[in-house]
């Protein structure tokens, strides 16, 4: 890449001089090359007394960008270093006004304040190495990137959809490829295609393992205007951490976890972790396994649970007993926009640590740890069982036996549990759900069979028989290893939507009537449905946070999807997902009115999001939006502030595209 563009306009170069191309610093008075031989990274140990931490700060927090180590590169007249410096609300707007063009969009790699190669590299020096450039998960499967194995594509291709562990083990790959342009993934999802590119993937990212290099990519994007994403694993449905040409912060490596038998905070006395934001769900309940305790966490394996999970709320097969994730939460360490790094708890930042449990990921800042409740260890029983149509089974019968499960919702989450549940249709008249499972913390099989047996009882009255499968654990991890597979990831021919259903729709039989008869459309009509019966108002109480009001009064989270052939003309798939959006889920809307969605397992066109995913919190969190992220350094789709902004380009005509440009309104 040459220092003058061609596509720099000369009325810029004056402008675009200004940042050198060559990285140089002045040492004893002589002006040598900047970089690993001569720069060391810019990072500073600072003492953990010095922050308003409520628990020991981990090793990599201690490891900081400070104004002292940024003044000294400044001293040695480092090139380039106002880039990496924190935020001056004096000259914030010209400087963001200035590198941006034309005005109105993030900095992309066709612009003329687009990095050059020489100041990647030196980012990556005072980085302390990290920088990664992206090559796509899949392109191995390809000669796009000069990386063709076959055998290494057989392994991507045969595990693409059943195996999450790996791709979470890859800096961009993310789950929701479609709106990423599914630029690149196995040709056998993917017939036809012949190449390969990054795509709606970042540029780059930063494998970062401290503070300092979270601090150094925030204020890079920052002063340069460039699209910033946040990535932990990748689950979310909305694809919020890919954008084209974004610098991406990848969290996954911050796994420390620290025990604490007797936490004292404020009005908390008990067990605690402070857990990196990087922990995973299943190596979060092996730590509590092995000390003794229980926490709340996601049933996915491979979720990282102190990510994007907790900040967007968070529920989980003891939310019926204990609440949301986001409501464990004691204390949270954060980089902010501005670059600073503070402490957000009912002490310091108060009004940050509201917004952060439960106002969504990507949005406030960057989390690097979380500290959480724990409770006593806990046996589980599960059961399992399979309610299908057949021989003996018609298909009046199923929907009545389904209805019967549906009447009890209120009684089974009143009693703390959590039934996770699939319905589909498997042919013409013909339907299948299987219980997988139903989850009953703090339960003896005994007490469960009691619970259940009403149930049952209607089940033979309408002539269904069922085997339903109990299984009896000490603790929760044991029941939840056994009853939860790795989640399935990564389709380019899937749309999916979701609802919470509220309590009151089971108080009135009319609108039971209408909330059952519109879940029966749906699957009827092709829809394949994944459903939870789970409540998030414990009798305990629950915390004043952000999360979204509705989780407070549902007694069933509902997932539909819309699926299709990869081979499929470009209008059926267009059908399939406007069908989704505009017919399927506006029934579901429809009966459920003023209710809301769970935003991490949401329609990408959620109609109205801000009230769906926020509902009356939407206003406050916007201004605390506009209070800690003023230009607009952290986005991603569909969270507080996206309003102010498009992308420039859409998939089917309606998807916003992440292989396109972000720009303000």
């Amino acid at each position: 890449m040459s220092c003058l563009r061609n596509a720099v306009v000369v009325t810029l170069v004056v402008h675009v001089l200004r940042f050198a191309c060559g990285q140089t610093l002045v040492v004893d008075n002589t002006t040598v090359a900047a970089d690993e031989s001569t720069v060391a990274p810019a990072v500073a140990i600072v003492d953990a007394k010095e922050s308003n931490s409520t628990a020991d700060l981990f090793e990599g927090e201690t490891l900081q960008l400070t104004d002292a180590v940024i003044a000294n590169l400044t001293d040695l007249e480092l090139s380039n270093i106002t880039l990496f410096s924190f935020q001056n609300d004096s000259s914030s707007a010209e400087t963001i006004s200035k590198r941006t063009i034309p005005g109105v969009c993030k900095t992309y790699p066709d612009d003329p304040f687009w990095p050059f190669e020489s100041t990647w590299g030196l980012f990556n020096v005072l980085l302390g190495g990290g920088l990664i450039e992206t090559v796509p998960y899949a392109s191995s499967c390809y000669d796009s990137f000069g990386d063709h194995n076959v055998s290494r594509c057989n392994f991507i291709t045969n595990n693409w959809i059943n195996a999450s562990i790996y791709h979470t083990e890859d800096p961009t790959s993310i789950n929701a490829v479609l709106f990423q342009g599914a630029t690149c993934m196995p040709p056998t999802f993917v017939p036809g295609k012949s190449g390969c590119t990054v795509g709606g993937y970042p540029a780059y990212a930063v494998a970062v393992r401290n503070v300092a290099q979270i601090q150094l990519a925030i204020n890079f994007a920052r002063n340069l205007n460039l699209r910033l994403v946040i990535k932990n694993t990748g689950h979310d449905f909305s694809a919020k951490s890919v954008g084209m040409g974004a610098l991406s912060i990848w969290t996954h490596n911050l796994k420390q976890i620290q025990f604490f038998s007797n936490y004292r905070q404020g009005y908390y006395r008990g067990p605690a972790f402070k857990l990196g934001s990087g922990v995973q769900a299943f190596e979060a309940y092996e730590a509590a396994r092995q000390n003794g305790v229980t926490i709340v966490g996601g049933e996915g394996r491979t979720v990282g649970v102190m990510g994007g999970y907790l900040l967007g709320g968070g529920h989980s097969p003891l939310s019926s007993l204990y609440g949301m994730a986001a409501d464990q939460v004691l204390s949270m360490e954060v980089v902010l926009a501005d670059g600073r790094f503070v402490t957000a708890s009912e002490t310091s930042h108060p009004d940050l640590f509201w917004a952060l449990r439960g106002g969504g990921g990507s949005t406030f800042g960057v989390v690097t740890s979380v500290v959480v409740k724990a409770y006593p260890k806990i046996k589980v029983t599960t059961l399992t069982y399979v309610l299908a149509t057949g021989p003996a089974v018609t298909a009046d019968q199923f929907w009545a036996a389904l209805r019967a499960f549906f009447d009890g919702f209120i009684t089974y989450t009143d009693a703390g549990n959590y039934e996770y549940f699939r319905i589909s249709k498997v042919g013409e008249g013909q339907f299948y759900s299987d219980m997988g499972p139903w989850f009953a913390p703090g339960m003896s099989k005994a007490q469960l069979e009691t619970l259940v047996a009403p149930l049952f009882a209607k089940f033979k009255a309408l002539g269904v028989e069922v085997n339903p499968v109990y299984t009896e654990y000490d603790d929760f991890y044991d029941a939840w290893n056994a009853s939860f597979p790795v989640e399935p990831w990564g389709s380019n021919a899937i749309r999916q939507a979701s609802r919470l259903f509220p309590r009151s729709n089971w108080q009135d039989a009319a609108k039971l009537n209408a909330t059952f008869d519109t879940i029966k459309s749906v699957v009827e009509e092709g829809g394949y449905i994944v459903a939870f019966n789970i409540a998030a108002a414990p009798k305990t109480g629950y915390p004043d946070n952000a999360v979204n009001p509705a989780w407070r009064n549902t007694v069933m989270h509902a997932i539909m999807a819309s699926l299709w052939n990869a081979t499929n003309s470009d209008s059926d798939i267009k059908a399939a997902s406007d069908k989704l959006t505009f017919d399927w889920m506006q029934r579901w809307r429809d009966v459920s009115l003023g209710a809301g969605s769970y935003m991490s397992e949401a329609d990408y066109i959620e109609p109205n999001s801000t009230q769906a995913f926020f509902g009356n919190k939407y206003q406050k969190l916007y201004w605390l939006k506009q209070l800690y992220d003023p230009f607009g350094v952290f986005y991603a789709h569909t969270a507080v502030g996206s309003e102010d902004w498009k992308m420039s380009e859409m998939i089917l005509g309606n998807l916003p595209s992440q292989n396109s440009k972000l720009c303000r309104i």
